[in-house]
């Protein structure tokens, strides 16, 4: 269980660290791999998957993870980690030359693991924003004026 929630922990790390030779170890050498961020379709194949984080770490001044509720299941060569991934990150800067506001955000996620060798590798990662009670219905995205 330590190996995979050491796994776990540097594929959080290699993002903060806008790391993409880590993220590129952290995945598994398979075209099969998928991931879906929040709001996104699901990304199919290890180059489109990589793809994604290049661009998202490449457009990201600050981020940081806090894990809460993480639960790690291991069954053979297969492992589940679910986490609620509670983000500190930056708006975009207005202008390019001064540092964003920082903004909140919380995702529930779900990452599979397969054993390679003596190493766990990313198979699958799936993030959902958590809605909060201003999300939902009757909330200011709802209905025709909502964003």
């Amino acid at each position: 269980m330590a190996a995979v929630t050491a796994a776990n922990t540097a594929f959080y790390e290699a993002v903060e660290r806008g790391d993409a030779d880590a993220m590129d170890e952290l995945w598994l050498l398979d075209d099969g791999v998928s991931c879906v961020h929040p709001g996104w379709p699901v990304l199919s194949g290890r180059g489109e998957v990589l793809r994604s984080y290049a661009l998202i770490m490449a457009h990201t001044d600050y981020i940081q993870f806090f894990l809460t509720d993480v639960r790690v299941e291991i069954a053979a060569d297969t492992a589940v980690v679910t986490c609620t991934e509670n983000i500190l990150s930056s708006d975009p800067a207005e202008p390019a030359d001064e540092p964003g506001a920082l903004v909140g955000a919380h995702v529930v996620a779900t990452t599979v693991f397969r054993r390679a060798g003596d190493d766990w590798r990313i198979w699958s990662h799936h993030g959902s924003p958590v809605l909060t009670e201003d999300d939902g219905p009757g909330g200011p995205g709802d209905g025709p004026a909502g964003g």
